[in-house]
């Protein structure tokens, strides 16, 4: 994203429950429309660059933070950077929960190894991030950081890791052109946008045989670097007269929501965060928009649900983000009394690589860079191996449906 500034049975994906009441959404009470509370956001097909069903892995033993609990260490840490705070907080936190999970059961299998999360909230504004990341490598005990979470700020910190030789593992920031720095301590812990946005338009265009698409995104790193490659694979179907950029904090899209209505497409895609989404999808159904909404990882949170109302049914949703399974997402509900959301997995499985390379005797910033570079293991939400550019090895794309 996460962003940032980067799987076919019916499961429960990052899901959440709709509220009543949210400022700035008309809605009707809960006893006039309570089918409003079910709605959530389901995964529905993982899908590869051509926009074809890839059948999800079954039968994979994901990677265990808690090891052998025989694990002896100096007193460590690792950061985790990200929104914490403002409107897109929802994404940060669903990653430091992820990562904060994995080292609470880390440290509780390990007396002899306890490991410290430093949780620092840059509101995904590059700026602020700027500011912060002098502090996360000045501190001796970080070791690693997972995070940046969006791509503005991770471009903006990305040399600053690099040259403190810092393990820089990002869940969520998806813009393709971080990976191309030469930065030797950049990760990306799933596919980039580069993969996401040819996936998910050769979905609409041969899956879906959607004819005409309205292209919109809100002029980020994320937003334009996910809807580039987008409208490029479209080509003539991302039509030319609804090829729209909003900004970041926009509430009032009628200029849009006119320039979709005119043109009538088969579909919208909205390239962006859900904090703008929501009010999009609100006004152009208010609008007698009627077209299918589509939007990827940077929207799929519970959030959009919850702010965007009945409008937000049917929503089509991309991510290359893994779906929680299993025990992990058992154990993340009981621990935090939400379910996982987009990006826990990665939080999760970023968090538990660390650990490990801790536990294997990487307790220096040198040690556990060598040792991230050269993992190859199952975590939760893929398997985990890096190019020598910080790319996965393997990528692919889940969409999800808001129902």
């Amino acid at each position: 994203m996460r962003a940032r500034m980067a799987r076919s049975a019916l499961v429960l994906g990052g899901t959440g429950l709709l509220v009543f009441g949210i400022a700035g959404c008309s809605q009707s009470a809960p006893d006039q429309n309570s089918s409003q509370a079910n709605l959530k956001i389901v995964q529905q097909v993982q899908i590869d660059e051509n926009g074809a069903e890839v059948k999800a892995a079954a039968g994979t033993t994901p990677a265990d933070p808690t090891g052998d609990g025989k694990a002896t260490c100096p007193p460590v840490s690792i950061a985790m950077a990200g929104a914490l705070t403002g409107p897109d907080a929802a994404l940060g936190i669903n990653i430091k929960n992820g990562v904060q999970l994995a080292i609470d059961k880390h440290n509780a299998a390990n007396p002899g190894c306890q490991v410290q999360l430093k949780p620092f909230d840059t509101e995904g504004d590059p700026q602020k991030a700027t500011a912060i990341a002098p502090q996360i490598v000045d501190d001796q005990y970080t070791i690693g950081l997972v995070g940046p979470a969006f791509s503005g700020e991770t471009k903006a910190t990305g040399t600053v890791f690099d040259q403190a030789g810092l393990v820089a593992a990002t869940a969520s920031a998806t813009n393709p052109t971080l990976s191309q720095n030469g930065w030797k301590t950049f990760f990306r812990g799933l596919a980039n946008d580069g993969v996401q946005g040819p996936s998910v338009a050769n979905y609409m265009k041969n899956t879906l045989k959607f004819k005409k698409v309205c292209v919109v995104d809100d002029s980020t790193d994320y937003g334009l670097g996910l809807a580039t490659p987008i409208r490029q694979t479209l080509g003539p179907v991302a039509d030319s007269s609804c090829n729209i950029q909003v900004k970041k904090g926009d509430k009032d899209f009628s200029a849009a929501v006119t320039q979709v209505k005119g043109a009538a497409p088969d579909a919208v895609f909205y390239s962006g965060y859900y904090s703008e989404a929501a009010p999009f999808v609100q006004q152009l159904r208010d609008g007698g928009v009627t077209a299918t909404f589509l939007s990827a990882d940077g929207t799929k949170d519970p959030e959009f649900v919850k702010q965007a109302g009945e409008a937000s049914k049917g929503a089509l949703l991309s991510c290359p983000c893994g779906p929680a399974t299993g025990s992990f997402a058992d154990e993340y509900t009981k621990k935090f009394n939400q379910d996982p959301g987009t990006y826990s997995t990665e939080g999760y499985d970023l968090g538990t690589i660390m650990l490990k390379g801790i536990d294997s005797g990487a307790i220096t910033r040198p040690a556990l860079l060598d040792y991230v570079k050269n993992y190859n293991g199952q975590g939760v939400a893929r398997n985990y191996q890096w190019t020598p550019t910080g790319e996965l090895t393997t990528n692919l794309i889940w969409m999800f449906k808001v129902q």
